[in-house]
């Protein structure tokens, strides 16, 4: 368990008595993870890249959402030996098992934005 991982678990872990969603929420729960997912399904961007499409997020966030969500297996990262440091973020097969749930929440999204308006 990596050290980030480790603080993470032991400060933000829900606790719900074994029930299934805990798991769910102590693996995606909060306010960008989502989000982070959705952009990186069917893409392999940079850090500045998903920065510039989740511009209300902190690069200290965005970047803490990132090692946690590779921590957890939902992101790969790679990190290429360039000048300057070019760095790739991917989503793995574990997230892609989220694609029909984030889809899903997409249309749902869509449906409200459009009733409020």
């Amino acid at each position: 368990m990596t050290k980030n991982k480790a603080l993470r678990t032991e400060e933000n872990d829900i606790n719900l008595g074994g029930c299934p969603m805990t798991s769910v929420m102590n693996v995606i729960g909060g306010k960008w993870k989502v989000i982070i997912l959705f952009h990186l399904r069917d893409n392999t961007l940079r850090f500045g890249e998903l920065k510039k499409r989740i511009p209300k997020i902190t690069q200290k966030m965005l970047t803490q959402q990132l090692r946690e969500l590779e921590a957890d297996g939902l992101v790969s990262r790679e990190v290429y030996a360039e000048v300057p440091p070019r760095v790739e973020y991917t989503s793995t097969s574990l997230s892609d098992e989220l694609r029909p749930i984030l889809d899903m929440l997409c249309e749902w999204g869509q449906r409200q934005q459009r009733q409020k308006n």
